[in-house]
Order: structure tokens, then sequence, then C-alpha cells
């Protein structure tokens, strides 16, 4: 299977691109304490979220980056040591209300694992930063929620850069299939 791990921390690039299956992708927390694996098609780290959930719970250098993997292969290895945060959010009119998105994480070191939404139940998003498998370097980035942007955040746009104000015009898969990066 493309991608797969042969060791830890190990990863076949030249398989990559070879083959049609997707990548599996190998994660854990800093102590250890959960590992889970996912299956993606969609494994270019290319869309940095700048919104206050993301920033908070998971963003050190003021944003933070999902990956898209179907949830029906999520495997998980240490589940007792996963804590979930559902988000209060408020609207334009300053209601607030808890969002469906689950925020798993480590209870034992608090690292973000991924985040699911039951509005979406085929799909999970785990955080890049708790990959440990080599992920391939996008082409481009997609800055997204910029309106959330802390003043002393400075972030850099390279060329072919998108930004947003709030959400992007593509999905994480509709971004990928327009690249060719999609892996069936």
């Amino acid at each position: 299977m493309v991608g797969t791990l042969s060791r830890p921390g190990t990863f076949c690039p030249d398989a990559f691109y070879e083959s049609n299956m997707p990548i599996q992708l190998e994660g854990s927390c800093r102590c250890g304490a959960v590992r889970f694996s996912v299956a993606s098609h969609t494994p270019h780290p290319y869309q940095l979220c700048y919104c206050s959930i993301c920033r908070k719970t998971a963003g050190g250098g003021g944003f933070a980056i999902n990956l898209m993997g179907d949830a029906e292969t999520l495997k998980v290895r240490g589940r007792r040591h996963v804590g979930i945060f559902r988000a209060r959010i408020e609207d334009e009119k300053g209601r607030c209300h808890t969002s469906s998105g689950r925020r798993h994480f480590c209870k034992n070191c608090a690292t973000a694992l991924w985040l699911a939404d039951p509005e979406w139940p085929e799909l999970m998003h785990p955080f890049a930063s708790a990959i440990d498998t080599r992920l391939p370097a996008p082409p481009s980035k997609v800055l997204v929620m910029l309106k959330f942007k802390l003043s002393w955040v400075k972030p850099h746009f390279g060329r072919g850069d998108a930004r947003f104000r709030e959400y992007p015009r593509l999905s994480i898969e509709q971004w990928h299939r327009k690249r060719g990066l999609w892996i069936d």
C-alpha cells in the first residue's frame, strides 16, 4: 500500500505517485499514549487555518493544518487517553452555540489529534502536526479564516498561494483533484 511505513518515521516517496491507492497516515501524540492510522486520498498539508478555535487548540504558529482521512479506516490505540472538545461558536449577532465538530486530543499531553464531525460521518481530519508519516510538500498553500488571525502573526504568502477571509472556494478533495494530487 502506498505511503505505508516500513518502520516508524520512514516513507517511500517513489511509490507515493506510482499507485492509485490512498496513503496510510500514521499519527501519534507527544507522550505516545495515543497512536492512530487512517487512509487518506488528500495527504498534502496545504490549508492553514487561522480561526480562533484551530489557533488556540492546535496552532502554535497562529494556525493549524488539517488533512482529510476516510473515517471508516481510522484505527486508534490508546483510545482511553483520547478526550473530545466541542467549541462554543459565537455568530455575527452574538449568539453562541456548540459546534458539532469534535476535536480529539490526548488527555495526558494535550496533543491535538484530529477533528471529526457527525455532519460528515465519512470524513475525519487529522491535524498535520500529529502525523508521523512523511507528507508530500504542497505545490501551493491556501490560507483561510484570515479575518481571525492575530496581529502579531505575519503570514507568508508564496507564489500561487490563495487567501480567504473566511472559507475557501474549494474543498480539500476539490483542491487535490484540481491539481491532480487526489489518490484513488
